[in-house]
């Protein structure tokens, strides 16, 4: 519906016009892209529009003016919207919770952040897996990954929700960012001890070690994954790879790749395709043709997903000459 919401709004009004009344999820859906499309500002013009035509928004509804007013950055506003919910027949619920707790931990307003919380009890707005993510993320980014872990073992010693790889993955970001490495491996022994298994975030945090020039250490703390996972092997350096090829980072990349060839590991197309745009991101064009040279002399003959790769950079470079080059 993004990009057409003029369209939808005047399809909604013939509906109306035939005695067809929207219900709560259409509205929402045409906030929803008012705000995206055209700001808050916009979403709750529509919404007074709604309620002035005998539109009967519900809950969703508002929690969508309340994202949309976070994302503006107008916290004060959604605070204030927030507390005249009772007011306009809602209580708010969880997700209505999570929504400013949000904005409030990521603005470090740590004290309002509490009495938030504090207020969380009842069967519709009890803190649920995601409230608790939200708080070890917000803490994770500022650098307070003690609290962080504490509110995990928290969670874990009261067995009520289980922490998963979302939990996790802010707090080993955040020691990688701070080259603790005795902390990731810690961090991740009690991941796996917990039965919870690394994801695709995971590997993204452990390549901000590489980013970090720690190429080594965070090579060997995917060795130290692979053996105590049953994961693929393959999995674990690709997704690495790419992430950091994806960040323009593919000096580190280079050089775990390197390290992962010695060990064995025979780099597949997707890592070559990543490899390929990392360099066309740094507009190393040269070096990304010679990585299809070097796979087709180690008898790994490119596809159409490596050539695609290679296409896509040199177009968004600006550089066709690269490819006559490559088909000398």
């Amino acid at each position: 519906m993004r990009g057409n919401l003029k369209q939808s709004l005047q399809f909604v009004d013939r509906l109306m016009q035939k005695g067809l009344v929207p219900n709560a999820f259409t509205y929402s859906i045409l906030l929803e892209a008012a705000y995206k499309e055209k700001g808050v500002d916009e979403a709750m013009r529509l919404l007074d529009d709604i309620i002035a035509k005998g539109g009967n928004p519900n809950l969703v509804s508002y929690n969508v003016i309340l994202t949309g007013l976070c994302k503006e950055d107008r916290v004060e506003e959604a605070i204030q919207l927030f507390r005249d919910l009772p007011a306009k027949g809602f209580n708010p619920n969880v997700v209505s919770y999570n929504i400013l707790l949000r904005s409030l931990c990521y603005e470090a307003r740590w004290e309002e952040a509490n009495e938030l919380l504090a207020e969380m009890v009842g069967d519709e707005r009890a803190p649920s897996i995601v409230t608790y993510n939200i708080l070890i993320g917000s803490l994770a980014v500022h650098g307070r990954t003690d609290q962080a872990l504490e509110i995990l073992e928290d969670l874990f010693r009261d067995g009520q929700f289980k922490p998963d790889a979302a939990s996790y993955n802010p707090i080993l970001c955040r020691l990688c960012k701070e080259r603790k490495v005795d902390a990731v491996v810690k961090c991740l022994d009690q991941m796996i001890l917990r039965n919870c298994s690394p994801n695709e975030g995971t590997y993204n945090a452990i390549a901000v070690l590489c980013e970090e020039g720690m190429v080594q250490e965070a090579f060997s703390i995917i060795q130290s994954l692979r053996s105590k996972q049953d994961s693929s092997f393959h999995d674990f350096y690709r997704t690495v790879v790419s992430s950091l090829c994806r960040k323009g980072n593919t000096y580190p990349a280079f050089q775990l790749l390197y390290e992962m060839t010695s060990c064995g590991f025979t780099p597949d197309s997707y890592t070559y395709s990543s490899l390929i745009r990392g360099l066309c991101l740094e507009r190393m064009l040269g070096a990304a043709i010679d990585v299809l040279r070097v796979m087709e002399e180690n008898g790994y003959g490119p596809d159409v997903d490596n050539f695609n790769a290679l296409c896509l950079g040199c177009a968004n470079a600006r550089e066709q000459t690269c490819l006559w080059r490559y088909s000398r």
